[in-house]
């Protein structure tokens, strides 16, 4: 199987290699949310889509619950190049975690620390990436990137019975 475009090769080991793409959405923000993921297994072909929403909700909760469930969906513990047009969660999962992590789960705001945002989520995805080998790439949303496109149907598909 092809390898998405701009994707690259994580360090090879023991770990199954798997992409995860990933797409929340939201119809207001706050408002009724969506979620889905693909996940892939290039070695083999096998994929998984899957997508879910919440009555109220915003787009970075929906965002993070997408990268959250399609890690959780993974049985062991895998090398994940995860692929997102969230740049909320791309710079919160390589720059701005370990600071939060270092200053108690808080957030410099000028010259005093406040609690972030959606903390109960990012603690829940720190666990997973404990878990599990991520390397985030970032796409372009709404560019015709193949996967992307895709689970961002799941996604307003998702909060759509909501409406």
């Amino acid at each position: 199987m092809d390898q998405p475009p701009g994707s690259r090769p994580l360090t090879s080991n023991s770990r199954p290699l798997v992409h995860l793409f990933t797409d929340g959405a939201c119809s207001g923000n706050p408002g009724p949310g969506g979620w889905a993921f693909i996940l892939r297994h290039p070695a083999s072909g096998k994929e998984l889509e899957c997508s879910g929403g919440e009555r109220v909700s915003t787009n970075n909760q929906m965002e993070l619950a997408a990268v959250i469930r399609g890690l959780e969906a993974l049985k062991r513990r895998s090398q994940v190049e995860l692929f997102t047009d969230s740049v909320y969660v791309g710079k919160g999962i390589s720059e701005w975690l370990p600071k939060w992590k270092a200053n108690d789960w808080r957030r410099k705001e000028g010259k005093k620390l406040v609690p972030i945002a959606n903390e109960t989520l990012w603690r829940k995805l720190d666990h997973l990436l404990a878990k599990h080998d991520v390397e985030y790439t970032r796409v372009a949303g709404h560019s015709g990137h193949e996967e992307n496109d895709r689970v961002d149907q799941l996604a307003v598909a998702a909060y759509q019975k909501y409406l």
